[in-house]
């Protein structure tokens, strides 16, 4: 061990990439369970937006379910599953590891809250630019529908393929300015998860005079991380929810002339405000928490129960 360092410190460096295999399962378990709900959010998010005419009106959550369904099955409540999954494994994967890096360079092994909102945005902000491509092409292929006038995309490298040779590379990286705006919801509901676990945990501690050793993290269970992970979702959604209207008005294919809808995020914002109001930055945000309250709670359920089962074997080799 380093000069220094402290056991805590040490120890989480030993646990790195445990780290991002357990955030890559939790974003795999995550997608799988609740996808047709982002689907439905996504077709919401652009259903106000002024020269948009492909998607159905639908009256509510349900109904677009409903609607999906009888007109598209199965499929398209899991349209742009297969990028949704990839972006989301990766994201989450890059996203732990990169966040708990700041955590490294801690010699007490303790993050202050101001840390940790700076390492998650640092980690949201990398991973945006990474993952940003992927995520367009899944709200593209979530809004074919059988309305569609133009050719449909075949799959994600079909997707890829025909964006880049009609519109170019740069198309890849249409919803930047917003994307690398939504770090922000991923920098709260980490800090925001960071700091109510360690809350949690002295409460249970004191209460249960447990010493302050390791042995204290033991003392949260599943339920308790889906309390976490949904609490924190909360606060960040609320907060950011415009960004993701914004992004996805943004990340709509052209229409067959080659022309986007919308130029850029001050376009959308102006569009939106002056057609919408404000209640047109949170189209679609009943489904979203319908979906992102449970995926917060089993991303979070899932990755420490990871981290606990890595720890669990090492211990036994």
């Amino acid at each position: 061990m380093p000069p220094g360092t402290s056991p805590e410190a040490a120890e989480a460096e030993a646990w790195t990439w445990e780290n991002a295999a357990a955030g890559a399962a939790a974003g795999f378990a995550t997608v799988a369970a609740l996808h047709p709900l982002d689907v439905v959010r996504t077709r919401f998010q652009v259903s106000g937006g002024r020269g948009w005419s492909e998607v159905p009106p639908y009256r509510n959550t349900a109904h677009a379910v409903y609607t999906i369904t009888r007109s598209e099955g199965l499929r398209g409540l899991y349209a742009g599953f297969y990028p949704a999954v990839l972006g989301s494994t990766v994201s989450w994967g890059l996203y732990f590891f990169l966040a708990k890096q700041r955590y490294l360079q801690r010699k007490d092994g303790q993050l202050h809250p101001v840390h940790h909102l700076i390492s998650a945005a640092e980690a949201g902000a990398l991973v945006s630019l990474f993952t940003n491509p992927i995520w367009l092409v899944k709200t593209r292929l979530q809004l074919q529908t059988p309305k569609h006038h133009t050719s449909q995309y075949s799959g994600f490298s079909d997707a890829l393929r025909t964006i880049l040779r009609e519109e170019g590379f740069l198309a890849l990286y249409r919803g930047i300015g917003p994307g690398l705006l939504l770090v922000t919801h991923g920098a709260i509901q980490f800090t925001v998860y960071e700091e109510l676990r360690k809350a949690m945990i002295f409460v249970k501690s004191t209460q249960s005079r447990t010493d302050n050793g390791g042995g204290r993290e033991s003392l949260l269970n599943s339920i308790d991380f889906a309390a976490l992970g949904a609490g924190s979702k909360v606060a960040a959604t609320l907060l950011t929810y415009p960004y993701q209207v914004i992004r996805a008005r943004l990340q709509q294919r052209p229409g067959t002339d080659g022309t986007p809808k919308y130029s850029n995020s001050w376009h959308v914002v102006k569009e939106t405000a002056k057609y919408e109001g404000v209640r047109g930055f949170y189209r679609g945000i009943t489904s979203n928490l319908l979906k992102n309250l449970p995926a917060a709670s089993l991303t979070f359920v899932v990755y420490e129960n990871v981290i606990k089962l890595f720890k669990a074997t090492k211990e036994k080799t």
